[in-house]
């Protein structure tokens, strides 16, 4: 027991807090006498003796600012390397639950990662940046994260859904939005998980949002989800031809989907097609 209680004494005492003030302490007291020494060998005048123990004393405050602003940058930066690799396992972690996803409920050609890239693209040609894009970027990998609660038997059905099962399908919204509520870093993201069944014209759901009462984030997701889902084949439906799906666009600006959003996604759809295309071969 005494053995134990001095190895936790000695890793007290070499915490990373303790060694920066024992060398603290130690250079000043170093300074403090060694200059003192030198001060009153060399100096004769007590005028002159008292300005240089001032100007001494201000130039170990400079010293050790320049000392404090250093270290402290260097810990910042620590911390951000840091952050950042936790923010990439997060995302690594992210993709890898997502493609599981995606292979349950029979997607393909990497589904979520592909309208993750497509309403990044869409956000950033509408202005969205910085953090709630970030944030957009994870709702949109997690948009389907709710239907993890819902059983194969609906998510895979080849056929039309009944009333029951359509009831339980619109559920996942919600589910989505209490997961993601349980982790601290995904609680911004629930905009898009939770919001992008709404529709323009207030008919969606869970909440019958109406226009710009939705988020911002779920009406750019909800553009390119439905483009995604027309276009490419599901287990209940052949893929629409192209220029199909883009008249359908068209069709719903106003009433499902946001007539600006519909507007600016045409304007730029070459490119944005082109990113939803990296998505598959990488």
């Amino acid at each position: 027991m005494r053995h134990t209680g001095a190895l936790q004494r000695s890793a007290v005492a070499m915490t990373p807090q303790f060694r920066t003030a024992l060398v603290y302490l130690v250079a000043a007291a170093l300074w403090i006498w060694f200059s003192d020494q030198a001060l009153n060998a060399l100096v004769n005048s007590q005028t002159e003796l008292t300005f240089l123990q001032s100007l001494k004393g201000w130039l170990f405050v400079l010293a050790t600012a320049l000392a404090l602003y250093w270290m402290i940058g260097r810990d910042l930066r620590r911390m951000e390397a840091v952050n950042r690799m936790l923010l990439n396992g997060h995302e690594q972690s992210l993709r890898v639950l997502v493609s599981a996803m995606d292979i349950r409920h029979k997607e393909t050609g990497d589904h979520s990662e592909r309208v993750m890239r497509m309403a990044v693209g869409l956000a950033k040609r509408v202005g969205v940046q910085g953090k709630p894009l970030h944030d957009l970027t994870f709702g949109a990998l997690l948009h389907d994260i709710g239907k993890l609660a819902l059983p194969d038997a609906i998510l895979i059905k080849p056929g039309k859904l009944d009333g029951e099962e359509m009831a339980q399908m619109r559920r996942h919204p919600q589910i989505g939005y209490d997961l993601l509520q349980r982790v601290d870093f995904l609680r911004a993201a629930v905009d898009i998980p939770y919001g992008h069944h709404e529709r323009w014209d207030g008919g969606g759901y869970p909440q019958g949002l109406r226009g710009e009462a939705i988020p911002l984030a779920a009406r750019i997701f909800s553009v390119v989800d439905v483009w995604d889902a027309l276009i490419t084949a599901r287990v209940y439906k052949p893929a629409w031809p192209e220029a199909e799906v883009l008249d359908y666009l068209r069709d719903v600006a106003g009433s499902q989907l946001d007539p600006g959003l519909v507007e600016l996604f045409l304007e730029n759809y070459g490119e944005l097609k082109a990113l939803g295309r990296m998505a598959e071969v990488s």
